[in-house]
């Protein structure tokens, strides 16, 4: 479970990252924050749930 929560703090911090590059434009930056926001969101949830019992 806390695999989960660090992985979900990880993803919340490429949001910011995400936003952040929106506004300056660097898409480099950007295509590489979206990237973890997606792998390490996956995670998170797919952590939460195994860890909840819900699947």
């Amino acid at each position: 479970m806390v695999l989960g929560i660090i992985f979900l703090l990880v993803a919340l911090l490429a949001i910011v990252s995400v936003i952040r590059q929106i506004r300056i434009k660097n898409l480099f930056a950007l295509a590489f924050s979206a990237l973890a926001v997606l792998v390490f969101g996956f995670f998170s949830v797919a952590t939460i749930i195994t860890e909840l019992g819900i699947i």
